[in-house]
């Protein structure tokens, strides 16, 4: 049977193996290192080796400091931490704090300040506090990097021109000039070769550039600077790294107790929110690889906190710098193609085998190549990506005030100033409010744009009174906040106004909302007259599309004396789930004979039998909410709200209301964005891919199940969604005309059948008497009962779920039904000629609605003839 590939089957576990009485043991399988790990792990290897040394000399630290801190990233934080990929050293991003506590404090008390760091990264690993480190805005995150790129930039020019750095970047900025006129030629001819090199190896042109592309760029900028610089004689200051005998170790902390806690407390914050965001970003990464996300699993935030944590603290003792999560290092290791841990804990061996071992090698880099390496490392930093998103979300402000507190007062200076900042910004868009009021037709529209509170209360007057007695007025609140004084005044308005003769309707951000008494989280009623289905209701802001029944109270049932025969009614059909009587989304109920009409949508809503006209695929389907910026509640099509208009037409019905207000919302909020794309397909007509045959049932959402959206599905709707074998359709040629039309006019390249759970029409299929009356549901019924013949055939497999048996004979059901249908579609003559040309798909499917999950009939000939709907998981998506 054609279908989609299984992604994942969940399978019983398979039995247990035992060895035979009185054998021994069977021996454990060796732990083997992939392939791809020892690969990975080479290139971080040579990335991490040159950062490192120029981290440590941007700090001032011992040169060793930056490789002992490589190794215990690589290895402790590997075996330890929560991100199996993520690889952790010396970070660019501590350097302006290293260096200056390095200065006031010295290098064995900024050892024990690592130590402590460390501590305290444990201990808040321990109570499980790192999620919350995610709340710190991204604004201040990436102005806190930029600040410290720019001060690691300045600092690192002084030695690329050949002179020594100064303590602040004030200093090193009123220096500059004098370092420019009197440039060291030899530092700047290697540091220019640097740069050059770094910029021009990753874009090499060509397949011999893809080859040698391979190799890091860092790596070969400093490798071939060095080159250069012994064969051309030059006399520069090289690396140094003497005897590790003579290493200094961290000792105990000397100073004062405030700027010691002070600066233990910057420690954490930097490597903690580096480390966690690192963390985040490699989740990112993996997740392009499917193959590689189910391996590795997401991040473990708090073990990753505890694995930095215990770095830290080994680093420190160890007389290493500070260490914390990479993102360079860490997007080389999973682009490398890492697929463990094993690859990060591998790079930290190396870079102990070349800390004992190439120690002649690394004393030829110059340090003016280190300088250039770590300088373009400091402009990266600034990255216009952050700056342009950051613009875009309204927070340059945040951003620039951290950015300039780092670099003019320091790290956590700025980190505080941000904060302050981003507080500052979030109070002035909650207070805020934008309020106007103009008059079109006779009829005084006063719109309110942001949170209503009580400093809006005066302005909010103002418009109001602007409001003549007697006159009509629409209040449309543009917000998702209203406290107690602004609510109190918008009342006392509004019973004044109606006092006076005048109207009022008030309404909401949502469509179908109105505004009033605080009962619920919709919406709420001034006036009193709210409808039944809203008063006291306990909905969700996807209620405007979503079919929900809201208890009424009795109180509100009292005031209308229909209210509680009209909910008795829907219960009554609601407790159906699609079984017989019920109607569409249209309202309508089909005849034998009757066929919708094709529309730009790419659908066709067809009645078969006792089918349904379906109005829910709108062209503002909730399966592309980010293309159309409309949110989910305003998606209130006449589809899913329309119970009880067929019995008539009295508009102060609440279904009444609800579908005027669906249409009314749709025209409003949804209209002009798809109106281009909706202009376009009628202009060039409906071309869609796929014919989509699925069940009437009003809780099946066809865009929204399959993320569709304008012109992609053709779809075919009717009650149990049965495809009727040729010739015994007695006078309703619906199903086949559609299919017909589908596949010989419109060529799509694939069909699919799609059943769900807890169908009426199974239900009644399953329950139905022989000799019962023949109704036009029993006359359209009789194309199931194939289906239940299949189901009772004890020599046929049966449908089922993966991993599990279908929960009840009412599922059984409905599973075979989906196979039995698309044996009928075969039968028809222009889906066999697709199929024997090549051109055609048939494919399976079901979706369970309690568990809001779909799954996918598997291939013939897959392991078993039985067959199988496999569930699809959210890692499919990419396949």
């Amino acid at each position: 049977m054609s279908a989609f590939v299984p992604t994942r089957t969940d399978e019983p576990s398979r039995e247990k193996r035992l060895h035979e009485p009185h054998s021994p043991p069977p021996t454990r399988p060796r732990h083997r290192i992939a392939g791809a790990d020892v690969s990975a792990s080479i290139a971080v290897f040579l990335i991490a080796l040159p950062l490192s040394l120029g981290i440590a000399l941007a700090t001032g630290a011992p040169l060793q400091a930056g490789l002992v801190a490589a190794a215990v990233g690589g290895i402790v934080v590997g075996y330890l931490g929560g991100t199996p990929l993520q690889v952790s050293g010396p970070a660019a991003g501590l350097t302006v704090v290293t260096a200056e506590l390095i200065q006031r404090y010295g290098w064995r008390t900024t050892c024990a300040i690592t130590v402590l760091a460390g501590l305290a990264q444990l201990g808040l690993g321990f109570v499980r506090v790192a999620r919350s480190a995610l709340a710190v805005s991204p604004a201040i995150v990436h102005g806190m990097l930029a600040g410290i790129g720019v001060t690691i930039a300045v600092a690192q020019l002084h030695i690329v021109l050949g002179g020594i750095p100064h303590s602040s970047v004030l200093d090193n900025m009123r220096e500059l000039p004098a370092q420019l006129a009197g440039v060291h030629t030899a530092a700047l001819s290697v540091s220019a070769l640097t740069l050059a090199l770094l910029l021009a190896w990753p874009r090499i042109p060509g397949r011999m550039g893809g080859l040698l592309r391979k190799v890091p760029a860092p790596l070969v900028a400093v490798a071939g600077a060095s080159t250069a610089a012994s064969f051309a004689g030059l006399s520069l200051p090289k690396v140094d790294l003497p005897s590790w005998s003579s290493h200094a170790l961290a000792g105990l902390p000397e100073g004062p107790v405030l700027g010691l806690v002070a600066a233990v407390l910057t420690i954490t914050l930097v490597c903690s929110v580096q480390s966690l965001l690192g963390a985040v970003a490699v989740d990112k990464l993996v997740a392009t690889r499917p193959e590689l996300s189910a391996r590795v699993g997401r991040s473990d935030l708090d073990r990753e906190l505890l694995g930095q944590g215990a770095a830290n603290v080994v680093s420190g003792v160890l007389g290493g710098l500070p260490v914390a999560g990479v993102a360079v290092r860490s997007s080389a290791n999973v682009q490398a193609g890492a697929v463990s841990r094993n690859s990060t804990m591998l790079h930290g061996v190396l870079v102990v085998v070349a800390a004992l071992l190439m120690v002649p090698i690394l004393e030829l880099i110059p340090l003016a190549s280190l300088a250039a390496l770590v300088m373009a490392v400091g402009i990266q930093m600034v990255s216009l990506h952050h700056i342009r998103t950051v613009t875009r979300h309204r927070e340059v402000l945040v951003y620039a005030t951290t950015t300039l507190g780092v670099v003019f007062f320091g790290v956590l200076e700025g980190v505080t100033l941000g904060i302050a900042m981003a507080v500052a910004v979030a109070m002035h868009r909650l207070t805020r409010t934008r309020i106007t009021h103009d008059e079109k037709e006779g009829v005084h529209h006063v719109h309110v744009r942001g949170q209503l509170t009580f400093l809006a209360v005066p302005r909010l007057s103002r418009a109001l009174h602007l409001v003549p007695q007697g006159g009509r007025a629409v209040v449309e609140l543009d917000g998702s906040f209203m406290d107690h004084a602004a609510y109190e005044s918008l009342q006392d308005w509004q019973n004044t106004h109606t006092a006076h003769g005048g109207s009022v309707e008030l309404i909401g951000r949502r469509s179908g909302v109105r505004i009033g008494e605080p009962t619920g989280p919709v919406g709420l009623h001034l006036d009193g007259t709210g409808t039944a289905e809203s008063a006291d209701c306990r909905c969700h802001p996807w209620t405007a599309w979503r079919n929900h029944q809201c208890e009424i109270p009795e109180s509100v049932t009292s005031r209308d004396g229909q209210a509680g025969e009209e909910q008795a009614a829907w219960a009554d059909d609601s407790d159906e789930a699609g079984a017989p009587g019920k109607t569409g989304a249209s309202g309508k109920t089909g005849a034998a004979g009757d066929t919708g009409a094709s529309d730009d949508t790419g659908e066709l809503d067809t009645v078969g039998g006792a089918g349904t006209s379906d109005g829910t695929e709108s062209p503002t389907g909730s399966g592309r909410p980010d293309e159309s910026g409309v949110d989910g509640a305003d998606r209130a099509g006449a589809g899913s709200e329309t119970r009880g208009v067929t019995g008539g037409t009295d508009g102060s019905r609440p279904s009444g209301r609800q579908l005027a207000r669906g249409i009314s919302a749709f025209q409003r909020n949804t209209a002009p964005l798809v109106r281009g794309e909706l202009a376009r397909l009628a202009r060039e007509g409906q071309q869609p891919s796929q014919l989509f045959l699925t069940c009437a049932d009003s809780r099946l959402v066809t865009s929204m199940i399959t993320s569709s959206g304008p012109g992609d599905l053709f779809v075919v709707r009717n009650v149990g969604n049965l495809v009727p074998l040729p010739g015994q359709e007695s006078g309703d040629d619906s199903v086949a005309a559609a299919i017909e039309y589908a596949v010989d006019v419109l060529e799509v390249r694939s069909v699919t059948v799609c059943g769900h759970s807890g169908c009426g029409a199974m239900q009644t299929l399953l329950n139905s008497e022989p000799d019962g009356p023949q109704t036009p549901l029993r006359r359209w019924l009789r194309h199931g009962l194939p289906s239940l013949e299949r189901m009772s055939d004890e020599d046929r497999p049966w449908a089922r779920l993966a991993g599990r048996a279908p929960a009840d004979a009412v599922e059984q059901l409905c599973l075979t039904n989906v196979v039995q249908q698309l044996e009928h579609l075969r039968a028809h003559e222009s889906v066999a000629r697709a199929l024997r040309e090549g051109a055609l798909e048939l494919h399976g499917m079901y979706f369970h609605v309690g568990e809001a999950q779909a799954y996918l009939l598997a291939e013939e000939g897959e392991e078993s003839t039985d067959d199988v709907f496999d569930h699809v998981g959210v890692a499919d998506l990419s396949a």
